[in-house]
Parts: structure tokens; C-alpha cells; sequence
């Protein structure tokens, strides 16, 4: 299955009738990339984002040396903290503060249940408005009701008020991880696409957000271009390197015995290194003629993207703060969080210490989740990798921080469908779950899943991970949701397998075995915990053998 159709060398006709360019046949036709078995991961490309704006996606996580600061924010002792919160923002303002004024003086059980379930639309309502002006610099308590769900400091405890006045505000490490103010921010601002929804409709009756999705595409072309010219100018490199260490096995002679000015004539060795010199000569000649290609494509795309820029630019597509796109993502934002919570669960919108019981390291603040991020990929080092051009790229997903009281992570989306080359993917995770290990876990498994059956496509319950996982799903005959299956057994599969403790269907821990791999070490580890383990392995072996 060919993904990436969308991302060859030729001009993408529709970029090709803005510029007003004719598309005419490719006359070289680039080779195919290396065997993908490769172990260096190609460098990922850029976001799809304003070339000033752009993102590098390539390296590891950063450590994590400071997760709480020393002092705490003043805002959350500032006696005008709740009047901040609801200022400015007209009636719905004042009918949030009636119904939360009913809901705290209730004394009859069933009347505060009645007037807590009236505080949720209001709330949402309420918030849409406080949403919008997240583009500016919004006021501190106005900044957390949206970060943290925070009408009013003194609906916590005195220890949780404490805990959050010293979680860190700033993002410190460049991560792709946002609290809701900052998603808000960045999607006003432009610097981040909408999420996809299924009103396609309305994207498409306005211009200037289809020359930004034109223009999306181009970077993403332009991106994929450049990793695949990196990794090519690495190949290049390496042979290189090869050749030189070739040519100096070759020129060690030692001196005859008989006649110390006369060096030996070459060893049986050297003369097989003849015929590796001439190999890695003809790999260097084709990696170089290859490298031509793929600067010539990158050059292309680069041009359409300053092109496609320059018009975006003109038409004021960065000028100001896009509150419709707001307004829509707002949306978006909501049916993230009642998916995280699951109907059974707690939809109640505000932070209280009725509901809140979070341990500290179980808080979804940005260095928790990053530390997570990190533990996660230590054990699934290509959770967070998709295949491009037979490359793998690390494409971290945006982690979106839902202020609510859910215990289950999500995939929004695997990645931008005007981007599949170099896009990031987009995950939901609740701030206050009970374990937050487990809710990331499920985001990821999520992103995992759709990532795959993306990459299958029609074939997605025959081919590749889906495939086989859903072959072994329906021979069980089990019944529901085969996503759910496979999300429940990835937790099952970081937390348990990866210690060495059998919890998986033997047939499923050998699916993930070949198509989500451990890291080398943990394989090591476990071939000598269990035959069931040390079997994985030797088939690992000789699917290496078999492609020599």
C-alpha cells in the first residue's frame, strides 16, 4: 500500500492551478528509499506551520529537573480573583453567578443536584467567551479557569490551592504539550490548525483557509522532501566513511623480512576488500545521483511554500486573532472532554475539592506528561515515529491538557489530513484522572491504532498491525469495539509485558512483538525470563537472516 501518493516528487496539481504552473510528467523518476530496517531515524520535517513559525520534530525528550516551583503564584491568594474571572464577559457572567450562588446555598441534596446540573452548559457557554480572548494576554485568574478549571481558589482545599499556585506556568522545554489557554492562543494566532471535524463544508466556502490548507500542503511536501534529503545525505556520508576505512585496510603492508624496504603483497583479506571498495563506489555514485533528485524536489517545494506564503500573507491571513477558528476549535475542545470522561463519569466543569483527589505525580501538568512521554518511549521507541518514504520519522503529537475529572486518554487525530507526511497527530488527556500513567497509555494506544490502520487503509483488517490484530479479534469471536480490545492490551503491553509478566493472548504479544518492538535492552531482558520471550527473539533473528 502506497501512502503517500500525495507527496511524490511532481506538483501537487492543485498547488500547481494557484501558482498557475503546468504539471507535466516527472522525467526522472527517483529510486526508492533504503530497506526501512535501518536503524538511524530519519530527521522528522517541520510542522505545517508559517516558516517563521516552524518546529523542529527530530531528537528525545527532554529531562525533567523542575516540576513545581519554589514560590507560589499570587494569583491564587488575590482576594479579586473570582471578580477578574467573570468581568467583561456580559449576561452569561452574571447567569453563571446566580445558578453557582443557588448551587453553594443548597441544602436539599436533590436541589444542589438539580442546580449542578444547570452549571454545565452555563459554564461551557460562559467559558466560549473567555476562550475567545486567549489570543491577547488574558488576566491570570482568566488564564487558569481555562488551564485548570478555576473559578474561584477558595472552592479548593488549602493544600491543593498550594499545589496548583506552584505548578510551573511557562513552557520551559518547547514540547508540544499545551494547556487549554495556550491551545486557545495558538489557534487564534494561527500558529496551529483547527482540529479536523466532519463540517468539511465550512473550510471549504472560505478562501483564505483553503489557501492555508494549500499552503499546508506545501510545507508538508517541502518537510518530507528535506528528511528524505537529510537521510540521503547521511547514507552518502556513511559510505564515506566506509570507503575511507576501505582504502586503509588496503594501504597497511608490513615490511618483508628479507628485504625491509619492500612491503607484502596484499593478504587474502585486502583483496577481498577490493571488491567491497568497488561496491560501496557504485552505492556512493547511486546515493549521489539519488541526493540530486531529492535536492531538486525539496528546492521545488520550497518554492511553492514561499510562494503560496506571500499570497496567504497578502490576503491578511496572520493579521489578528482568528475568533471563528476559536469558536469552532471551542467546539472541538468539548467533545474532547466528554470523551475523556465517558458518560458514566463526572462531567461537573469546575475545580472543587469535592471532586478533586489527585496525588501530585498523578496531575496532568506539562513536565508529568512530558516525564511520561519520555518512560513511554524508552519502552515503544516508535510510539510517536510514522513511515515516510520508507523512513521512519518521530512526529511527537500536540498533547492537548483537558481540565476535567476523566480517567481515558484520546487521538482527536493521527495527524493533519493536508499533512499525513510530517503533520503531528493530536491527543486528549484529562488533568485529573486517577492514574495518569494509564490515561496517557490510552491516548497513545489510540494514536497507535489509528496511526496503523491509516497506514493499511482499505487493507486495515488484513495488513500490518490492525490486520493482524483484528484476524486474531474476530477468530475469537469477541464482541464490541476492536479499538478498545487493542488500547487495553497496549496498556497490558507497557505496564506488564514490558516486565517480563504474561498478560497477553500468546498470539497478540507476538503480533506486538514484530510490529511495536520493544527497545533492544527490554528484548534482552526478557529472552531470559521466558522461553515464551526467548522464541519472540529468535524470530527476530531470523527475520534479520532472511533479509541479508
Amino acid at each position: 500500500m502506497n501512502e503517500t501518493n500525495a507527496f511524490q516528487g511532481e506538483m501537487d496539481p492543485e498547488i500547481a492551478a494557484l501558482l498557475g504552473t503546468a504539471v507535466s510528467p516527472p522525467t526522472d523518476v527517483l529510486p526508492p528509499s533504503p530497506d526501512s530496517s535501518s536503524p538511524a531515524l530519519a530527521d522528522a520535517g517541520r510542522e505545517a506551520l508559517p516558516p517563521n513559525e516552524a518546529i523542529e520534530l527530530s531528537g528525545s525528550f527532554p529531562e525533567i529537573t523542575k516540576k513545581f516551583e519554589d514560590t507560589p503564584n499570587p494569583a491564587f491568594s488575590d482576594p479579586a480573583y473570582y471578580k477578574t474571572a467573570l468581568s467583561g464577559e456580559g449576561d452569561i457572567a452574571q447567569r453563571l453567578h446566580g445558578i453557582l450562588q443557588r448551587y453553594l446555598n443548597a441544602k436539599d441534596p436533590a436541589d444542589r443536584g438539580v442546580f449542578r446540573q444547570q452549571i454545565i452548559p452555563v459554564y461551557w457557554d460562559f467559558l466560549l467567551g473567555v476562550a475567545k480572548k486567549a489570543a491577547g494576554e488574558p488576566p491570570d485568574p482568566k488564564k487558569f479557569l481555562l488551564r485548570f478549571g478555576i473559578l474561584h481558589p477558595s472552592f479548593l482545599g488549602p493544600e491543593d490551592r498550594e499545589l496548583f499556585s506552584k505548578i510551573v506556568m511557562t513552557n520551559e522545554y518547547s514540547e508540544p504539550v499545551y494547556y487549554l489557554d495556550e491551545w486557545f492562543r495558538a489557534i487564534g494566532n494561527g500558529k496551529v490548525r483547527v482540529s479536523t471535524t466532519d463540517e468539511v463544508g465550512i473550510v471549504r466556502a472560505n478562501a483564505s483557509a483553503r489557501m492555508k490548507q494549500l499552503l499546508d500542503k506545501a510545507v508538508g511536501k517541502r518537510d518530507g522532501a528535506k528528511s528524505l534529503l537529510k537521510a540521503k545525505d547521511g547514507e552518502r556520508m556513511k559510505l564515506e566513511e566506509a570507503l575511507r576505512e576501505g582504502v586503509a585496510r588496503l594501504t597497511e603492508h608490513r615490511p618483508i623480512d628479507e628485504m625491509p624496504d619492500v612491503h607484502s603483497l596484499f593478504s587474502e583479506a585486502q583483496k577481498n576488500t577490493f571488491t567491497e571498495v568497488q561496491n560501496v563506489l557504485k552505492q556512493m555514485y547511486k546515493a549521489d545521483h539519488d541526493l540530486a533528485g531529492f535536492i531538486k524536489e525539496y528546492d521545488q517545494a520550497a518554492e511553492d511554500v514561499q510562494v503560496l506564503t506571500e499570497k496567504v500573507e497578502a490576503e491578511g491571513g496572520s493579521a489578528g486573532a482568528d475568533t471563528q477558528a476559536v469558536d469552532t476549535e471551542f467546539g472541538t475542545i468539548r467533545q474532547m472532554s466528554k470523551m475523556t470522561i465517558g458518560r458514566q463519569g463526572n462531567h461537573f466543569p469546575l475545580l472543587t475539592k469535592e471532586y478533586f483527589h489527585c496525588m501530585p505525580q498523578d496531575l496532568a501538568t506539562r513536565e508529568n506528561i512530558i516525564t511520561r512521554l519520555k518512560w513511554v518511549e524508552s519502552i515503544d521507541p516508535q510510539a510517536f515515529c510514522r513511515v515516510y518514504k520508507n523512513k521512519l520519522n518521530r512526529i511527537v503529537p500536540y498533547v492537548i491538557l483537558i481540565p476535567g475529572y476523566g480517567d481515558t486518554g484520546i487521538c482527536w487525530e493521527p495527524f493533519d489530513r493536508y499533512n499525513r507526511a510530517t503533520s503531528r497527530g493530536r491527543i486528549a488527556v484529562p488533568m485529573y484522572s486517577k492514574n495518569l500513567t494509564l490515561a496517557l497509555l490510552a491516548a497513545v494506544g489510540d494514536l497507535r491504532w489509528q496511526n496503523a490502520k491509516e497506514k493499511a487503509s482499505f487493507y486495515w483488517m488484513e495488513d500490518g498491525l490492525t490486520g493482524n490484530y483484528y484476524q486474531w479479534f474476530a477468530a475469537k469471536k469477541f464482541k464490541g469495539d476492536v479499538k478498545e480490545f487493542f488500547i487495553n492490551d497496549y496498556i497490558l503491553w507497557m505496564t506488564k509485558e514490558s516486565e517480563g509478566t504474561q498478560k497477553l493472548d500468546k498470539e497478540v504479544r507476538g503480533v506486538f512483538w514484530r510490529y511495536m518492538p520493544f527497545t533492544q535492552d527490554i528484548k534482552e531482558k526478557l529472552k531470559g525470563r521466558s522461553l515464551a520471550y526467548l522464541e519472540l527473539y529468535q524470530r527476530d533473528l531470523n527475520r534479520a537472516k532472511s533479509r541479508m
